[in-house]
């Protein structure tokens, strides 16, 4: 319906993730200067991410999220879900194995919905 923005071909999906990217940087510099996330980062990462961002946080509280690198430096991310299972996200891709990502996203399309893994990584 929306498959074209702009007229340079830019579609929706890619200036939603485009903005995505961008508050992820502003919130990794803010918390490498200050070492806590404004509120008003905090709120826009709810409003673009939606509710399983408070999943996702809970996730980080819990250090439930490890960074996993590579000696050629490839960086994956395990994340341990809520029900004990290990799931391996990777910085390269938006994609998480889990139950939730293959229904919010794969399913239903909504292409920015992510679930709270796939979110929790840095």
């Amino acid at each position: 319906m929306f498959s074209r923005l702009f007229s340079g071909g830019t579609t929706m999906a890619s200036c939603l993730s485009a903005v995505a990217e961008q508050l992820l940087r502003d919130i990794h510099r803010e918390y490498s200067e200050k070492g806590q996330i404004p509120d008003d980062l905090l709120i826009a990462l709810r409003f673009v991410f939606g509710s399983c961002v408070l999943h996702a946080l809970d996730l980080v509280d819990r250090r439930a999220v490890t960074c996993v690198s590579s000696p050629s430096g490839r960086v994956a991310f395990q994340v341990l879900g809520g029900s004990g299972h290990l799931y391996t996200c990777y910085t390269s891709c938006h994609f998480c194995p889990c139950p939730a990502f293959a229904f919010s996203v794969l399913r239903r399309n909504e292409s920015l919905v992510m679930c709270s893994k796939a979110v929790s990584r840095p």
